[in-house]
């Protein structure tokens, strides 16, 4: 064999190489990806076919929390997957479900819109951060989370305030996974409606429970209920 010729087939092989690489890349780029924070339709479905396998006991409600997670890691394991708590194509596939590049996944992006997988996740929080507060002090607290999400010193989505870490106690102290109380829903609704009774507020607490001594130095807006709402 010539000189030329090993020299052509080489190349070929190359680019026939490159050419798998850069597949492999693309479809890895367009793989759907569910995860702690996502929501919506897919994520209902995943919640679904966990409920009555018997991998998942928490509300199906199209939120991607930590019950979900742990639900998910809990299926991984037994299904010989890589156990990440995060729903790909291959733990998809384990699901039955189809992978839609429509569908909507980590939740990025602004999302004051109110799509109802933001709904849902902004009412999530509302009950269990307010629960027992006067309706004006609910809506209050859906409003702190979308005035976060339109402040530069806060992540620009409803699913990436609520899951900052460290952000909201109701998260690690389990009130997150508890069901949901119907006025939760209105009181999201109102605040993606634009009702805002904090009045630009980014911060509240409660001063009977607070431990945080900076939390004081914010500048008090508005105390409704049991909650300070600050600058």
């Amino acid at each position: 064999m010539s000189k030329e010729r090993k020299k052509l087939i080489l190349a070929l092989a190359l680019i026939f190489a490159v050419n798998i690489f850069i597949i492999a890349l693309a479809q890895s780029a367009s793989a759907d990806l569910y995860k702690k924070g996502s929501s919506g339709a897919v994520v209902t479905e995943i919640q679904k076919r966990l409920k009555n396998w018997g991998y998942y006991t928490g509300s199906v409600d199209g939120v991607y929390g930590s019950k979900t997670e742990e639900a998910v890691k809990y299926f991984q394991r037994k299904n010989g997957l890589s156990v990440d708590g995060q729903v790909g194509n291959q733990t998809l596939a384990a699901l039955g479900i189809t992978p839609s590049s429509g569908s909507s996944g980590s939740g990025g992006g602004g999302s004051s819109s109110g799509g109802s997988g933001d709904l849902d996740l902004l009412a999530r929080l509302i009950s269990a951060e307010a629960r027992g507060e006067p309706y004006e002090g609910q809506v209050a607290v859906g409003a702190v989370v979308l005035n976060r999400v339109e402040h530069a010193s806060f992540p620009n989505s409803i699913s990436g305030v609520i899951y900052q870490s460290g952000a909201f106690s109701c998260l690690s102290d389990g009130q997150f996974d508890q069901p949901v109380a119907e006025s939760a829903y209105r009181a999201a609704q109102d605040a993606l409606n634009g009702w805002d009774p904090s009045y630009g507020a980014v911060y509240y607490f409660n001063p009977a429970t607070a431990t945080s001594q900076w939390i004081w130095s914010r500048p008090l807006i508005v105390q409704i209920g049991k909650h300070r709402f600050c600058a």
